[in-house]
């Protein structure tokens, strides 16, 4: 594989075909991967165009006359790629990521210990979806909800981005926190887009 101008914040091309193909490491994680640091704050731009490079060199398409076991390495990689991009790209999935490479699994995590005040803002604020229907005017209240939602993801991602660049000994712990809110967080912004949805129609 040809290395990537950092510097420039751009992709050099890369080669093509199996010897190509073969670089692409599959045990790399995903920071590695697009040779990237391990960051929670990353250039989107350079990701993606990471991405779409790497993408060309173990593109299936690319393999179509080629041995089986070649275009089962393709289709993997490309796989691997396409996990990676959709990890690194969105906060929640990025943030729970770097936690797992420091070996906490946000995933089979039973640790719901949340603070009195965070509980009372859930439970208030399910309360306000709850009658947005019944509301006289819907729409600004979900607007009201919406905007307050927004605002708590916003906060909760400048936090965990200046936890992942402290070396605090209680970083950890701190960001698992911040992303047991944050999924809270967008959990109930999908609710909301539903509702949303919901009143459109």
């Amino acid at each position: 594989m040809q290395k990537m101008n950092v510097a420039a914040g751009r992709v050099l091309p890369f080669r093509t075909g199996v010897h190509a193909m073969q670089s692409v490491n599959l045990s790399a994680n995903y920071f590695e991967l697009f040779d990237l640091p391990v960051n929670f704050e990353l250039d989107k731009v350079v990701l993606t165009e990471r991405y779409r490079a790497l993408q060309h060199v173990v593109h299936p398409d690319r393999f179509a006359s080629a041995t089986d076991r070649e275009k089962r390495l393709s289709v993997q990689k490309s796989a691997y790629i396409n996990e990676a991009l959709q990890t690194l790209k969105h906060p929640l999935k990025r943030a729970k990521y770097m936690l797992e490479l420091k070996g906490i699994d946000m995933s089979t995590e039973t640790s719901i210990q949340m603070d009195q005040e965070f509980l009372i803002e859930q439970i208030e604020l399910r309360e306000e979806i709850s009658v947005i229907k019944s509301s006289q005017n819907p729409t600004q209240s979900l607007l009201t909800v919406n905007s307050h939602i927004e605002q708590s993801i916003g906060k909760l991602i400048k936090e965990l981005t200046r936890l992942f660049a402290s070396n605090d000994k209680d970083t950890l712990e701190k960001a698992s926190d911040c992303v047991r809110r944050l999924q809270f967080f967008e959990k109930i912004q999908e609710e909301v887009e539903t509702l949303e949805e919901q009143l459109l129609h």
